[in-house]
C-alpha cells in the first residue's frame, strides 16, 4: 500500500510538473506575442511620427526653414523614437528574464533526477495501463461473444418455445377434432339403434332329416334405439361419407374414439345390406389390422364382434380366411382371459367353421387348436359357441366325406375335441346340448368314426339320444343314423339284449 502511495503521490507529482511547463510555455508564448506586438507598435508608431515629421518639414520648408534646421529636426527625432523603443524592449527583455527564472525556480522543486525516475515509472504505468486496458479490451469483446451467444440461445429457446406451443395448440385442436368426432359417433351409434330382427343367412339351414341349425352368431353393442329412423340415418352415414370418418378412427391413439368406432362397425355389420359397404370400405382390413397390432383385450373383444358380424356369407368369409383371419383369432383366444372375449372369438370361429370351403385352412391356422383350448373354460356362453363350431363343422365334414373329397376319420376326433363332445352330450344348457347332439349325428354317419365313438362312449350318448331328447327331429335323426351305419349293429344289439335282460 506504501508503495502504491508513493506512485501515486509521484504520478500527481509529474502531472503537477507537467501542468506547469505547459502554463509556463504559454506565458512565454503569451508574453513573446506581446513583445512582438509591442515592437509592430513601436515600428507603426515611428512611421507615424516620420510622416508627421516629414510633414512638419514641408511646412517648414514652406515657411523658409534652412536645411541644417530641418535635418537637426529630423535627427533630433530620431533619436528620440529609438530611445523610446529601446526602453521598451529592455524592460519586456526584463520581464521575460525574470519570468524564466521564476519558471526555473519552480521546476527546481523537482530534482531532475527524481523526474527521470517518476518519467520511468509513468512509462511503467503506461504500460501497465495500456496492457489492462488490452485485456479489459479482450475481455469486453469475450463478453460481447456471450451476449451475442446468449442472444442466439434465446433466439433458440424462443423458438422451441413458439413450436412447443404450436405443439400444444395443435394438440388441443386434434383434442377437439376427436371430442367432436365421438360427439359425431354417439349421435351415429343412437340413429342406428338396435336391431329388433336378428340377421340369417336365408334363415336356417337345411339338412337332411329336415334339422334345423342354429343362426349364425350375432353380436349386438348397446346403443340407444332411435325407432324407425334407423334406415335412414345409416343410408345418410354412408351417403355423407360417414362410414369413411368412422373407419378413419380405428386407427385413432385415443382408445375411446377407437373402441365407440368399433362399436358403430360391429352394428352396422348386423344388417347385410350395410356388410358389403363396410368391406368395400376397407373396413375388414382395419379390424384386422386392428386384432393384430392391439394389445388391449377390450378392444380385441370388440373387433372380434365386428368380424363375425361380418362372417356370416361366405364372400366375406373367404375375406377374412385370405387375409389371415383364422390365425388372428386363433392367438386372440389363446391370449384372451375374459370369458366375453372367447365367447365372440369362439362365436366369429363358429360362423368360419360353416363355410366348408375352409375346413383345411381352419386346421392349418390353428382355428380346431384355438376350439380345443376354449374348451377348458367352464362359462356356459363359451360352450354355446364352442358347440354350435363342432356342429357347424361336422355338417361340413359330412356333406365332404358324403361327395367323396373327405376320407378317414373326423378331424374333431384326430384333434381331441371327442371327449367333450360325449361329456356336454348332456349339458343342462338346451343349446349347448342340441348341437352337440347333432354333431354326434354328422360323426355316426360315416364308419371310419365308428371305432372311436364306440370306445369313446359317443355311440351310447347317441342311443340315449335316439331315445331321450326333448326334440323329435334329433330323436329320428339319431335313430336313422344309428341303423345306417353297419358298425354300429352289433353294439346296438347288445344293448338291446342287455335292456332285455
Amino acid at each position: 500500500m506504501t508503495v502504491e502511495n508513493m506512485v501515486k503521490l509521484k504520478q500527481k507529482l509529474i502531472t503537477k510538473v507537467y501542468i506547469e511547463l505547459d502554463k509556463f510555455t504559454m506565458e512565454y508564448e503569451r508574453q513573446q506575442k506581446e513583445f512582438q506586438e509591442d515592437i509592430e507598435g513601436f515600428t507603426t508608431e515611428g512611421q507615424h511620427r516620420i510622416s508627421e515629421a516629414q510633414k512638419g518639414y514641408s511646412d517648414s520648408l514652406e515657411v523658409g526653414l534652412s536645411n541644417k534646421e530641418r535635418m537637426k529636426y529630423q535627427k533630433n527625432y530620431n533619436k528620440e523614437s529609438i530611445k523610446v523603443l529601446e526602453e521598451k524592449v529592455m524592460e519586456n527583455k526584463k520581464k521575460y528574464e525574470d519570468f524564466c527564472m521564476t519558471s526555473t525556480v519552480e521546476m527546481a522543486i523537482v530534482p531532475a533526477e527524481e523526474v527521470v525516475i517518476l518519467k520511468k515509472i509513468l512509462q511503467k504505468e503506461t504500460l501497465l495501463r495500456n496492457a489492462t486496458e488490452g485485456e479489459l479490451n479482450h475481455l469486453k469483446n469475450q463478453m460481447e461473444e456471450m451476449k451475442m451467444l446468449e442472444a442466439s440461445r434465446e433466439s433458440d429457446i424462443s423458438k422451441l418455445r413458439k413450436m412447443l406451443e404450436d405443439e400444444a395448440h395443435q394438440k388441443e385442436k386434434l383434442k377437439g377434432e376427436i371430442a367432436r368426432l365421438q360427439s359425431q359417433l354417439l349421435q351415429l351409434g343412437s340413429e342406428v339403434g338396435k336391431t329388433k330382427q336378428k340377421c340369417r343367412r336365408g334363415g336356417f339351414e337345411k339338412v337332411a332329416g329336415g334339422l334345423d341349425y342354429s343362426p349364425p352368431f350375432l353380436v349386438k353393442h348397446p346403443q340407444q334405439a332411435s325407432g324407425n329412423g334407423e334406415e335412414a340415418s345409416v343410408a345418410k352415414l354412408c351417403e355423407h361419407g360417414g362410414l369413411q370418418k368412422i373407419l378413419s378412427l380405428l386407427e385413432s391413439e385415443n382408445a375411446d374414439a377407437q373402441i365407440h368406432a368399433v362399436k358403430i362397425i360391429a352394428n352396422l355389420a348386423c344388417e347385410e345390406r350395410n356388410q358389403k359397404k363396410i368391406v368395400e370400405a376397407g373396413g375388414l382390413t382395419s379390424l384386422l389390422t386392428l386384432l393384430k397390432n392391439s394389445k388391449d383385450e377390450t378392444t380385441h373383444r370388440i373387433a372380434a364382434s365386428a368380424i363375425a358380424n361380418l362372417a356370416m356369407n361366405e364372400t366375406n368369409q373367404d375375406l377374412i380366411a385370405a387375409q389371415g383371419g383364422i390365425n388372428l383369432l386363433s392367438m386372440t383366444a389363446a391370449n384372451a382371459e375374459d370369458p366375453q372375449t372367447l365367447r365372440i372369438v369362439a362365436g366369429a370361429i363358429a360362423n368360419l367353421f360353416g363355410n366348408d370351403k375352409l375346413q383345411i385352412k381352419i386346421r392349418d391356422e390353428g382355428g380346431m387348436k384355438a376350439l380345443l383350448g376354449m374348451t377348458r373354460c367352464k362359462h356356459p356362453d363359451v360352450h354355446t359357441q364352442v358347440a354350435r363350431a363342432i356342429a357347424n363343422f361336422a355338417k361340413c365334414e359330412s356333406k365332404a366325406s358324403i361327395q367323396g373329397t373327405k376320407v378317414g376319420r373326423s378331424s374333431l376326433i384326430v384333434d381331441g375335441l371327442l371327449p367333450w363332445i360325449v361329456q356336454n352330450a348332456s349339458n343342462e344348457v338346451s343349446l349347448v346340448r342340441h348341437d352337440i347332439e347333432i354333431a354326434l349325428c354328422h360323426l355316426a354317419k360315416h364308419e371310419a368314426n365308428a371305432r372311436d365313438m364306440i370306445s369313446g362312449g359317443a355311440m351310447g350318448e347317441l342311443v340315449r339320444v335316439s331315445r331321450d331328447c326333448s326334440r323329435e327331429d334329433i330323436r329320428i335323426l339319431a335313430r336313422e343314423t344309428l341303423i345306417s351305419n353297419p358298425a354300429f349293429q352289433p353294439e346296438i344289439r347288445r344293448s338291446e339284449q342287455n335292456n332285455v335282460e
